[in-house]
């Protein structure tokens, strides 16, 4: 599908989306993601940041093993309302364990967040979402 500039625009810019997976008890799971877009794929690494679990006990790895249907949203909020707008897509998720994929979207989202340059992520994991389809909204009727 081909995407409208200015949802690829949101798509590259946008900070943090929104990520739902679906574990094996049908139940649903959404956590806030930083995430980068290459045009293709869209990847967010499971940083050290403080966590209840280690990486593969999350949830959200969990349940992609289960089900790797996956859905993510990035939108942007305005006060004033006629500005509203997002991107839903839908795709397949997997977890990169290192290899080149996995060091090349760590690379690409330490150029996006400034703060994963001092982290040490260089081998942690990697959500890769690969989409499917896209949903575009717009209050302005833009698609």
């Amino acid at each position: 599908m081909k995407l409208p500039a200015e949802a690829l625009a949101l798509l590259h810019e946008g900070r943090v989306a929104h990520l739902a997976t679906v574990g094996p008890d049908c139940r649903p799971h959404v956590v806030a993601i930083c995430y980068v877009f290459d045009g293709e794929n869209f990847y967010s690494v499971i940083d050290p940041k403080p966590k209840r679990v280690p990486p593969e006990r999350l949830r959200r790895v969990r349940n992609i093993r289960a089900n790797p249907h996956v859905c993510l949203i990035v939108d942007r909020y305005d006060e004033d309302w006629t500005k509203l707008k997002y991107v839903q897509v839908h795709g397949r998720a997997e977890v990169l364990r290192g290899g080149d994929e996995q060091r090349r979207a760590v690379g690409l989202l330490r150029e996006k967040y400034p703060q994963y340059r001092q982290m040490p992520i260089d081998s942690a994991p990697v959500i890769k979402v690969i989409p499917e389809r896209f949903v575009v909204w717009s209050a302005d009727g833009r698609r």
